[in-house]
C-alpha cells in the first residue's frame, strides 16, 4: 500500500520543472495556461528568478502547486505511472491543494487562483517584518510548548513535522525572545526565511479574506481520502474538506500525526511528488522502516513506474 504527498512552502527553487518543460509539449501548455490564468509570467519567475520574487509567498503558493501539477501529470500521462491505487493523499499546508487538485478534486484554475489570493493574504495578514517563524530542532513537542508557555508570549506551534522538528510562528519581537531561551536551554533552533508568521491566530485576517472564496469552491467527489493538516484525519466529503482548509490557515499543521495516521492504516511507502525532498526526509524520520521516494526527474520516474 502506497500513499502520496505534496510538499508546501520552501521547496521552491529556481529552475524547477524546467526539463519537463524543455522536452514535454504537455508541460508548454500547462505553463502557458497558468500564465493566462494569473495574468502573469508565472513560467519566467519559476524558471529565471529572481529568488526574492520567487520566494514572495503570493509566487512562491501558485509555483509549488504548478511544479508538482506538472510532475504528476508528466508522471501519469507520459510514463503512465497509475496513482489512482494510492491509499490516501496529503500534502503540506499549500500541498494540500496540490493534492486535491491532481486526484480531481479541484480544477487547476480554481487551484492557481486561490492559492495566488491565499499566498497574498497569508503574506498581508501581518504588517511587513513583524512576524517570524522558527524552526526548532531535536526537542519534543511537549518541551517547546512548556517554555514557550513559561516564556514567550504570542508564540504559537506552526508545524509539527516530525519528532525532531517543531516550527512555531509569532511576532519577530516575540520569536527573537523565545529563540533567546532555547539557546540558554541548549535546543537548536534556526530561523525561517518566510514573509510572515504562519499557521497561528496571526493569520486572522487571512482567514477573513479567505473563508468565503474557499467554501464557495467547486469541489468534484474525490476518491482517494486526503488527510487534513487540521485534524490528521482522512476525508472524501467536499463540505468537510472545505472547511478543514479554511481552519487550516490559522491552524497547526500536523504533519507528524499526518503521517503517523496513514501508517497506522497500512502505508508501507510514500511517493513525494512536487519540487525537493523535504517531506521525504520528515517521513524517514518518523519512521525509518517507512520506503519514500520522491518524484523530481525522468530518472525518479524511469525506477517507480514497476512499484505502483
Amino acid at each position: 500500500m502506497f500513499s502520496v504527498v505534496f510538499p508546501g512552502q520552501g521547496s521552491q527553487k529556481i529552475g524547477m520543472a524546467k526539463e519537463f518543460f524543455d522536452k514535454f509539449e504537455l508541460v508548454k501548455k500547462i505553463f502557458n495556461d497558468a500564465d493566462n490564468i494569473l495574468e502573469f509570467p508565472i513560467s519566467k519567475i519559476i524558471f529565471e528568478g529572481p529568488e526574492d520574487k520567487l520566494n514572495l509567498t503570493e509566487n512562491t503558493q501558485p509555483a509549488i502547486f504548478l511544479t508538482s501539477y506538472t510532475i504528476f501529470n508528466v508522471a501519469k500521462k507520459e510514463f503512465g505511472i497509475n496513482f489512482d491505487k494510492a491509499e490516501y493523499i496529503a500534502g503540506h499546508s499549500l500541498g494540500e491543494y496540490s493534492a486535491l487538485c491532481c486526484f480531481g478534486a479541484l480544477s487547476f484554475e480554481d487551484t492557481l487562483k486561490i492559492l495566488k489570493k491565499r499566498g497574498r493574504s497569508m503574506q498581508e495578514a501581518v504588517p511587513a517584518n513583524e512576524g517570524s517563524m522558527l524552526a526548532v530542532l531535536g526537542s519534543q513537542l511537549s518541551v517547546i510548548e512548556k517554555l514557550i508557555e513559561e516564556n514567550s508570549e504570542d508564540c504559537f506551534i506552526a508545524n509539527n513535522n516530525s519528532p525532531q522538528q517543531v516550527v512555531v510562528s509569532g511576532l519577530k519581537k516575540n520569536i527573537d525572545q523565545l529563540s533567546k531561551v532555547l539557546n540558554k536551554s541548549k535546543i537548536k533552533n534556526i530561523k525561517l526565511n518566510v514573509s510572515a508568521p504562519f499557521h497561528c491566530e496571526l493569520m486572522k485576517k487571512a482567514t477573513d479574506n479567505l473563508k468565503d472564496e474557499i467554501l464557495n469552491l467547486t469541489f468534484k467527489e474525490i476518491k482517494n481520502p486526503i488527510i487534513s493538516n487540521y485534524n490528521a484525519n482522512s476525508s472524501i466529503s467536499g463540505f468537510e474538506i472545505k472547511n478543514l482548509l479554511v481552519s487550516q490557515i490559522e491552524g497547526r499543521v500536523k504533519w507528524l500525526e499526518s503521517v503517523r495516521f496513514m501508517i497506522d492504516k497500512g502505508t508501507k511507502n510514500f511517493i513525494e511528488i512536487g519540487p525537493g525532498k523535504v517531506l521525504s526526509g520528515l517521513i524517514k524520520r518518523i519512521d525509518k522502516n517507512i520506503g519514500v521516494k520522491s518524484i523530481n526527474n525522468e530518472n525518479d520516474m524511469k525506477e517507480i513506474i514497476n512499484n505502483v
